[in-house]
């Protein structure tokens, strides 16, 4: 049945060549248009125009007759009346081939079918952004006669009747419309009418969400001034306003979260009636998938709002929607750059130097270089090749970043045989007020959090000591930064310029620090002169490097995993001895270690468990009932609280 409906409507054969002999030309935007007309008009197409636009048309030499000529009617009440007569909508509504139509064309003397409508809107969108005072009636009144009616109109009957009529909505489609009207001779195609009533159906209902909400908005305000005055409700039912989003589709995703979730795609927001439609990136080289994108758009966040917080440059390295490290660009020190083979990573840059993108690079990886296996990586800054060369061995997924010198895209582009994701970001995106979330069919709404940490923005100290120094306060800012962009509950400990332990998504906070706390442990005993003696045998893989590490470090590996781990080796190593790694861990306290947290914590059990690794400076939200107990917990380790009153939950 659907079938045949698409194939036919009450006689008109929407398969069939449709012959261009009638257009309609009525366009606020006039974009394109005489030029649409002198090549219609040059093939004997006979123009009926309102207006504006006749004159325009026949000043230039183009033959038109004025609509008004057709309906025997003058245009009348300022213009709001022009189109709206059966001379109009009759031949654009009669069904070609449908006998009763055409016998009420003749009979009422309504002419022959219009077979082109060349229309666009009142910038309703445009008069509603630019009223000076858009709450005053004045202002209101100009935006209503923004209003289009008799556009709309038109629109929408030629789409209605795509069986026999074309309607081009925008000056983007004229000439696809004059390459499909010259390869039919002379006719449309029913795949250009189809898909050109598709678009105009959509204008037209971007145009009407537009105005609806506008006129939503001011009877709220209406409601919301006659409430605050004590007046009696107004009459009618509460206004309850309804949004209406409109997205364009990008191109397709191999499929969502998981395999068997198919149907899944990336949209653009249309800005404004026209449907206007852009990402905030552009994909440079390969195909991103759902996850991929989450983790792109959420670190580039994050390493954007490090840039402006700091002024240096940021990295981050993401996995599963939460930072597995974040880091500026710091020099290193000759124990991190040990830990991290820097000398190594030296020799295959030119010139042996690293930049300031490249060494924030580094450190993010190096943060926690376990987590951060098939990775998804951000940049502030554009990417040079030093960085380039240093992200080619890893196993990554992919990059954004808001720029890439030639030969560091050429080299990123070439990693996983070509399939290296490669994203560049638009840094001057406008990116809407509003975020949405729907699950279950229930839409949720909420303001984007544009919140950025600066060192100025943490506030003073709570607690008496110790100093708060510009260091530290800069390795506060990345680490509140950082868990702004982690599942919540989350904390993160930083050191130096970088993070060195997050502790993602946990439904209690002081499993957070406890998380947290052993992958700073972790990252420090890195250093430790016995892990980075490990004697691997020559050609060790990378990765296989970094997980025997791990596992040396925390000692737990059971029998099984201990015959395989030592297949690593040229010999067994010497283990680490308890008293070698309480000595060592000791030492963490003395790298000014900082502790940030997504929302205030209510008891002192997180900041039991932050003094393990002798953290000195801790930066919350604050608000809790428990603040007391905090910061009495604070003082007694010794510790500087600062609180900046800003919770940032991440879901």
């Amino acid at each position: 049945m659907a079938a045949r409906v698409l194939s036919a409507v009450k006689g008109g054969a929407i398969a069939a060549p449709v012959p261009v002999r009638r257009a309609l030309v009525s366009v606020f935007d006039k974009t394109g248009v005489l030029d649409l007309c002198r090549k219609l008009a040059s093939q004997g197409v006979e123009i009926l125009s309102t207006g504006g636009t006749a004159k325009s048309l026949r000043e230039a030499g183009v033959a038109v007759t004025d609509v008004s000529d057709v309906t025997d009617f003058p245009e009348i009440l300022d213009g709001r009346v022009k189109t709206l007569h059966p001379a109009i909508h009759g031949p654009l509504l009669a069904v070609r081939g449908n006998e009763a139509h055409e016998g009420d064309l003749k009979s009422h003397k309504l002419g022959a079918p219009i077979d082109v409508v060349v229309t666009n809107l009142y910038p309703f969108e445009k008069a509603a952004a630019g009223a000076e005072q858009p709450d005053s009636p004045e202002a209101a009144s100009e935006v209503i006669e923004n209003i289009d009616i008799g556009g709309p109109t038109m629109l929408r009957a030629a789409a209605k009747n795509h069986a026999g009529v074309a309607v081009l909505s925008s000056p983007e489609q004229y000439d696809a419309f004059l390459a499909d009207v010259r390869s039919n001779d002379g006719s449309t195609s029913a795949g250009m009418r189809r898909s050109l009533a598709a678009q105009a159906f959509a204008l037209s209902a971007r145009y009407d969400a537009a105005v609806a909400q506008w006129m939503t908005r001011l009877a709220s305000d209406d409601a919301a001034a006659a409430e605050a005055d004590g007046a009696a409700p107004l009459p009618g039912a509460p206004v309850r306003p309804v949004v209406f989003r409109s997205y364009v589709h990008h191109s397709n995703l191999k499929y969502g979260n998981n395999p068997h979730q198919g149907n899944a795609g990336v949209f653009a927001l249309a800005k404004g009636t026209a449907g206007d439609a852009a990402l905030p990136f552009e994909v440079l080289n390969g195909s991103p998938g759902y996850i991929n994108l989450l983790d792109a758009l959420n670190s580039w966040q994050l390493v954007r709002e490090l840039r402006e917080g700091l002024g240096q440059a940021a990295a981050a390295s993401f996995k599963h929607v939460s930072p597995a490290g974040a880091a500026l660009g710091v020099p290193l020190s000759d124990q991190l750059a040990a830990a991290y083979d820097a000398s190594a990573i030296a020799k295959r840059v030119p010139g042996g130097a690293l930049t300031p993108a490249a060494l924030a690079y580094l450190r993010a990886r190096n943060a926690d270089p376990l987590c951060s296996f098939g990775d998804f990586v951000a940049l502030s800054d554009v990417v040079d090749e030093a960085t380039a060369l240093i992200i080619k061995p890893e196993v990554s997924d992919g990059i954004i970043a808001p720029g890439y010198e030639p030969e560091a895209l050429k080299i990123l582009s070439a990693k996983k045989k070509g399939g290296f994701i490669v994203l560049q970001a638009d840094p001057d995106a406008e990116l809407p007020a509003d975020e949405w979330r729907e699950l279950h069919g229930v839409a949720l709404r909420q303001r984007r959090n544009t919140f950025v940490y600066t060192p100025e923005s943490l506030g003073k100290p709570e607690t008496s000591s110790p100093e708060v120094s510009e260091a530290v306060r800069r390795d506060l800012t990345l680490a509140a930064t950082t868990v702004k962009y982690t599942q919540s509950n989350s904390v993160g400990f930083a050191a130096g310029g970088q993070m060195i332990g997050i502790g993602a998504g946990q439904q209690s906070r002081v499993d957070c620090v406890k998380l947290a706390a052993r992958k700073a442990q972790t990252w420090w005993m890195r250093q430790h002169h016995k892990v980075l003696e490990l004697p691997f045998k020559a050609g060790t893989k990378r990765q296989t490097r970094v997980n025997a590490r791990v596992q040396f470090i925390e000692g737990t590996i059971t029998e099984a995993e201990h015959a395989a781990w030592l297949k690593s080796f040229d010999e067994e190593p010497a283990p680490i001895s308890a008293e070698e790694r309480e000595a060592w861990l000791a030492a963490l306290a003395e790298e000014q270690v900082c502790l940030a947290s997504d929302a205030f914590f209510p008891f002192r059990d997180g900041i039991d468990a932050a003094s393990t690794i002798g953290t000195k400076f801790v930066t919350q939200p604050g608000g809790s009932i428990g603040d007391a107990a905090v910061i009495e917990a604070a003082e007694e380790y010794g510790m500087a609280m600062l609180f900046h009153g800003m919770r940032s939950f991440h879901h």
